[in-house]
């Protein structure tokens, strides 16, 4: 059976962890939807970016009919406050929600009512509610209603900054000077915990993970994640963070029921969250394994183009472009196959000073990955065997893409330029 499944919003660091892990599922159709237009174009097949926003009253009557027509079985949200708004409004919606209870949505987006919801609980770190409680040394400032570390601040008492608190908008709280963890966890549609996975946050960007390693859980971790699970009603994948107090004992920071930003990095460990997640909406009992490796993540940013020219024809070239000293180019090789898909044609054409058939069976190239294949033996430029019509050239020679390019005024590119002709859509 195949499950519809609709990402909303589908636009940030979490929606694509969402698309790498649903996306190449045989029994996953991938929608993805928006209201504000960012990367969500370059990664769901299946896309919409004009929604209004959630507070706008047209919004219900335009999504709900999206879906409708979309014949989506299971709706993942990827933000706190879109969270918590399908909790309040879950009887509208024939869908499958992948959401917890309102409690729990609140808890996910009110630091301060979670932190009261777990006060008398060793893990919550000391809050103050005025002025005159602030501690002698330095505390932490944060929104009471925020994310990605928007905001937070930490302020001497002595501080001209203490002035500024909003004590009605801002949480005060101890502050924690030890390491930071993500602990990723699975409950399941009986909302029993089966898997608590938690995760280091060596480098931070933007508030999102960028690097970090896999840890095992210990009993204290996995005493904090039986407690939130034990008070709050989760469905799915959820996650918490955690960060180490003066004494070293662990402190909770906050609490989520969406997909993290780095929740690849328990991917990597062979659970799919957003997988068993789906089945769990679905109704079906699943069961969580995982490698026990340790794995280490540092993460790039990757660019993501819009190229504005109807490609026909893939002239790539051979030597040092397709193939180098360490063998084939996988990413020139992937960019080949990804053309063959989108019905590009694809022609090799090359100077290769030896016995190209013999050359293309050792690097285990087939030929009929060509259309065409042009073998220059002779003195004659490569443009005068390019059709320029809605043709590019990837050649690592800047002389040859120099004169195809004052020739035709077609586009060219290096092997590192090619990168800009990739698609992300799986």
């Amino acid at each position: 059976m195949t499950i519809r499944v609709m990402v909303f919003p589908a636009g940030e660091m979490n929606s694509a962890e969402l698309c790498f892990a649903l996306s190449r599922q045989v029994n996953i159709e991938l929608y993805g939807a928006s209201s504000i237009e960012r990367m969500g174009r370059h990664l769901f097949r299946n896309y919409r970016n004009d929604f209004p926003l959630i507070n706008d009253p047209k919004f219900m009557d335009v999504f709900l009919a999206q879906l409708s027509d979309w014949n989506i079985d299971v709706l993942i949200p990827t933000h706190d406050s879109v969270v918590e708004f399908l909790s309040e409004n879950r009887d509208k919606f024939s869908c499958k929600l992948l959401i917890p209870s309102e409690q729990t949505a609140r808890a996910c987006r009110d630091k301060d009512y979670t932190m009261e919801l777990f006060s008398d609980d060793d893990f919550t770190p000391s809050v103050y509610q005025t002025e005159e409680d602030l501690p002698a040394d330095k505390f932490f400032v944060k929104p009471k209603r925020g994310q990605g570390a928007v905001g937070a601040r930490m302020i001497n008492p002595d501080s001209p900054a203490v002035a500024e608190i909003d004590w009605e908008t801002e949480l005060v709280c101890e502050y924690l000077p030890g390491e930071e963890l993500t602990v990723d966890c699975f409950t399941d549609r009986h909302g029993d915990l089966l898997g608590v996975f938690p995760r280091s946050r060596d480098r931070v960007l933007g508030g999102i993970s960028v690097a970090g390693t896999t840890l095992q859980t210990t009993p204290e971790i996995q005493a904090i994640a039986d407690r939130i699970n034990d008070e709050l009603d989760f469905l799915g994948l959820w996650f918490f963070q955690i960060k180490r107090a003066v004494n070293c004992n662990w402190k909770l920071l906050e609490i989520s029921a969406r997909c993290s930003g780095t929740q690849c990095l328990t991917r990597a460990r062979g659970v799919n969250l957003p997988l068993l997640s789906v089945y769990a909406a679905m109704g079906s009992d699943v069961a969580v394994s995982e490698n026990n490796v340790t794995l280490k993540m540092d993460r790039l940013l990757i660019p993501m183009f819009d190229f504005d020219y109807d490609v026909r024809t893939a002239y790539v070239d051979y030597d040092d472009t397709l193939v180098h000293k360490d063998g084939v180019d996988p990413e020139i090789i992937g960019l080949i196959y990804q053309f063959k898909r989108e019905g590009i044609r694809i022609v090799l054409i090359t100077r290769h000073a030896y016995d190209l058939n013999e050359s293309m069976q050792r690097h285990q190239i087939p030929k009929g990955l060509f259309d065409e294949i042009v073998h220059i033996q002779d003195e004659t430029h490569k443009s005068e065997h390019i059709d320029p019509d809605g043709a590019i050239l990837i050649d690592n020679a800047f002389a040859e893409r120099r004169e195809v390019q004052q020739k035709f005024g077609i586009p060219v590119f290096d092997v590192e330029g090619s990168q800009a002709l990739k698609r992300w859509i799986q």
